[in-house]
């Protein structure tokens, strides 16, 4: 197996462990082995410190370049905590399934397809409707009244 294989097989490795470690540096990386290995298979470079000096270069220069406009690609979609506030906002008033009964105040709700804790003065029971009131966190406030608009 040849060097430039052995370049572009990392380079993919390195991309597709960007999948399990969202760290979003492996894939420039991966990037930079991948180029070194397919100017390797055309004969571009040859020498053993032109690899180098083309893996580094290449590996840095779309750090700094890209980093900060493929990071949401391999991480997904994160606000800042300015918008949070306005975002857990839309979700007041809208309906809920209750998923668990709520014991002691407590239960899960689905919203959108998500199970979420949530918290009730309100006795609910699997399968009941609630609306949320407030969201406290991570855990939506329910209630059996649907909340004026």
């Amino acid at each position: 197996m040849s060097a430039g294989i052995i370049w572009i097989i990392v380079g993919i490795f390195l991309i597709l462990t960007e999948l399990l470690a969202t760290s979003v540096i492996a894939v420039f990386i991966g990037i930079g082995a991948i180029t070194t290995g397919i100017l390797l298979q055309l004969g571009v470079i040859t020498s053993q410190s032109a690899q180098y000096l083309v893996f580094g270069g290449v590996s840095l220069a779309t750090l700094l370049l890209a980093r900060k406009h493929l990071q949401n690609w391999f991480v997904g979609f994160t606000s800042d905590t300015a918008s949070s506030p306005q975002i857990f906002q839309k979700s007041l008033g809208d309906r809920v399934e209750v998923q668990s009964t709520f014991v002691h105040g407590r239960g899960r709700v689905v919203l959108n397809g998500v199970q979420w804790d949530a918290s009730s003065e309100d006795p609910l029971e699997k399968g009941d409707v609630a609306w949320v009131i407030k969201n406290d966190g991570i855990t939506l406030i329910v209630s059996r009244n649907q909340p004026a608009k």
